[in-house]
């Protein structure tokens, strides 16, 4: 291919060309905002001033400890102040920041550290015994060449003293002990080169190990000011931190929040009672949260809630497509919600459901269900298409057509870590394959209608397992459901819907209330859609608010096939 041409030959030079990165937002906000409060937590009240020091002494304390390009820094934390200045502080010192899932298990943990070549493990004093139990399970694994990662414990004036205690017996570094051997005014580097990696995290490894996604700064700087425009977020924002950090780095609100001098609300433990009482006591204007933490809004009892809303709050909703009923419930409480999508290899959310003015004027049920679907890419994305798999043609946008999602930009990940098998899979034919199945509506906007390996097929005809959990979301007797394929002596397979009940619903008689589930589906889904049976009880989840639904469907295939009727 020829070379493209241009007017000029003018060279790029120092004055008028840097590599991006998000690290640059921090400098700003301290110099713009310096006494603005960055992070708030309980008691503990930083400003954009002493966060950009705090930040700057910890590049500083692991570039003392030679570590920097080419290491890895894994955080084991919740939603605390160090999470957030490990976004900033380890790559200022050159290295990558990996967030680790605080809810999986040691052997799984052990192998994100062994896999990342971890050389520092921070971590919150409460999981401070996961973090040992995992670095014991690869010593025992290596034997003799094993060489343990530096170790901090983070201390949390907000829990038991003991932990941290505890902890520091064993030889760990306490974090702000650390912090004091860094250098407040460190003069740290920005990334010569902008594909150089900023963080890495783990997707879920329901199926198989987990994958390492590799993200880089000059993704990271395009997704947060992204994330800003499509938010429509204002300097000054006030963010209550739901949506844990290490999940796709707090879809990338980390950095997004230096750039509008924002200010961050820890939340350790998320309940509805904490929201309500963030948004009326803190000032907050904006969070995130997977439907699950929607569903809890809206179903709290009177007494954790703060009604009507002091202001109108802005919520982003992704992780798993929403039903229109919690979106239209959500409305009625006074909260905004924007739909967004996306995975850990796309920077976490990469579409939105951009909001049209001419649906103010709908119904509610209406405009609801066109804010279910997963809309338009974000300004950062350049490349979004719902293609035939084999053929990659583009399918008619005529919303029923399914083929698979596909992206394609600044915001697709560089790769998964150390799995060429991997790469060549999800890169193939020159698009990231996200898995998931959709349709393109005649107004351009996508829909997610299934994971490929959700769809459930009966008698040969595929059912979407979203559509069907819409249906029973709207029993009014429903807080949650998942719905998964069970063996069908039949049809091969068919529905099965795992329900919770909401408080105060009379589940004695399981057999009459999944008759009432099933004739309420009948009502509103094609025959063959309807859950041919209907399991009660509390649903799995990730600790982003997923539902497992690997666990839901390894139960229906400890329940049998559904039996053909012998009548």
């Amino acid at each position: 291919m020829a070379a493209e041409r241009d007017i000029d030959d003018l060279p790029r030079n120092a004055a008028n060309y840097t590599a991006l990165t998000p690290l640059w937002f921090l400098e700003r906000a301290a110099l713009a905002h310096p006494a603005r409060a960055s992070l708030v937590h309980g008691a503990l009240r930083y400003t954009w001033a002493d966060t950009y020091r705090r930040c700057r002494r910890l590049a500083s304390a692991l570039a003392r400890r030679s570590v920097g390009h080419g290491s890895t820094v894994a955080v084991i934390a919740p939603n605390i102040p160090a999470i957030y200045e490990a976004h900033f502080g380890v790559p200022m010192a050159g290295a990558v920041v990996n967030c680790v899932n605080i809810r999986l298990n040691a052997p799984t943990v052990a192998f994100l550290l062994e896999h990342s070549s971890a050389e520092v493990v921070m971590v919150d004093q409460e999981f401070f015994s996961l973090a040992e139990d995992s670095l014991r399970i690869i010593a025992d694994q290596k034997k003799g060449s094993f060489k343990k990662p530096l170790v901090i414990v983070i201390g949390d004036h907000t829990c038991d003293p003991s932990a941290l205690q505890d902890a520091l017996r064993t030889g760990a570094i306490e974090y702000e002990k650390f912090l004091e051997t860094g250098d407040p005014e460190f003069a740290w580097k920005p990334p010569q080169d902008e594909w150089k990696s900023i963080a890495l995290g783990y997707t879920s490894g329901t199926t198989s190990s987990p994958k390492g996604v590799v993200l880089h700064h000059r993704g990271a700087y395009l997704m947060s000011l992204s994330g800003a425009l499509v938010w429509k977020m204002n300097d000054g924002a006030v963010y209550l931190w739901t949506l844990p950090m290490f999940h796709c780095n707090g879809w990338g609100y980390t950095w997004t929040l230096a750039a509008i001098c924002g200010t961050s609300i820890c939340l350790r433990q998320v309940t509805a009672k904490a929201i309500f009482s963030a948004i009326a006591n803190q000032g907050v204007t904006h969070f995130c949260g997977a439907p699950v933490v929607l569903n809890t809004l809206i179903n709290a009892p009177p007494a954790d809630t703060i009604l009507p809303l002091p202001r109108v709050v802005d919520v982003m909703t992704a992780g798993a497509a929403p039903p229109p009923s919690v979106l239209a419930a959500m409305s009625k409480l006074g909260f905004r919600v924007s739909h967004t999508y996306g995975l850990s290899e796309t920077y976490g959310p990469s579409t939105v459901c951009a909001w049209k003015p001419e649906w103010d004027i709908l119904p509610d049920d209406e405009r609801a269900r066109l804010q279910a679907r997963q809309g338009i890419r974000y300004v950062g994305l350049e490349g979004l298409d719902v293609v035939d798999p084999k053929s990659m043609a583009p399918v008619p946008a005529d919303g029923s057509t399914l083929g698979e999602i596909v992206m394609r930009g600044n915001a697709v990940m560089k790769g998964y870590l150390k799995n060429p098998k991997a790469n060549a899979e999800a890169f193939e034919n020159g698009w990231f394959h996200s898995g998931d199945l959709g349709v393109r509506h005649p107004d351009g906007y996508i829909e997610v209608k299934d994971r490929a390996k959700d769809i459930i097929i009966s008698g040969g005809e595929n059912i979407s397992s979203l559509e069907v959990e819409k249906a029973v979301y709207l029993h009014p007797a429903v807080l949650e459901a998942s719905v998964v394929a069970r063996a069908d002596e039949q049809w091969g397979e068919s529905p099965c819907a795992f329900v919770t009940l909401k408080d105060g619903v009379d589940g004695s008689d399981e057999a009459a209330m999944a008759a009432n589930v099933i004739k309420f589906c009948r009502e509103r889904l094609p025959g063959y859609w309807v859950p041919k049976s209907v399991v009660f009880g509390p649903l799995p989840k990730t600790a982003t608010g997923k539902i497992k639904k690997h666990e839901l469907r390894a139960k229906a295939k400890e329940l049998g096939p559904v039996r053909k009727s012998r009548m």
